[in-house]
């Protein structure tokens, strides 16, 4: 019988080789099969994630704004960007176009200049109720995306990733509506 440590290390090694072979096997994630529903939501989330970076930026960038939505719009602008990047090499990897990231206002939950306007233009306690109540259909927008993704999607990645947009914002949903009832 092999040592403790040996027998410890072999099963480490196997571990690794079976998740190189998978990993090998199904193209590294993004450029493994996909459909027009992967190539579609990824078009679509981007320019939809963008439009909510800079709802929150608006919203960080001015004097009066509750903590909370400060704190909320912070998290909302760090969990977004990187799901832009990660949704643009997809698109990359399966050869698809990516799309500016602005001018589509067309799409569920999108807001239009004229809403983004106001925003841009509310005083600061206004602003936090305004960016609440827009970042909310915002959100409900990109679930609305991301349950389209999941029933129609073949990449696992893309399929992940939009479980993940799905239950995230699905959770800062329920916190905008409470921080709603407080302000």
């Amino acid at each position: 019988m092999l040592p403790k440590h040996t027998r410890a290390l072999t099963v480490i090694t196997t571990a690794l080789a079976a998740a190189l072979t998978l990993a090998a096997c199904s193209g590294g994630g993004a450029e493994a099969k996909h459909n027009d529903a992967d190539v579609m939501f990824a078009t679509m989330m981007i320019p939809h994630h963008a439009q909510a970076v800079q709802m929150s930026e608006t919203v960080l960038a001015k004097d009066g704004v509750d903590e909370a939505v400060v704190d909320l719009a912070e998290r909302v602008k760090d969990a977004q960007q990187p799901e832009i990047d990660q949704m643009t090499e997809f698109l990359e990897a399966w050869d698809a176009r990516v799309p500016a990231m602005g001018g589509a206002h067309d799409m569920p939950g999108m807001m239009s200049p004229d809403e983004m306007r106001v925003l841009a233009d509310a005083p600061g306690g206004q602003a936090s109720q305004l960016f609440l109540q827009q970042m909310t259909e915002h959100h409900q927008g990109a679930i609305e995306m991301a349950k389209a993704q999941v029933a129609d999607g073949e990449n696992a990645a893309a399929v992940e990733l939009a479980e993940k947009i799905s239950a995230d914002q699905q959770a800062e949903i329920e916190e905008m509506q409470d921080l709603l009832a407080k302000l």
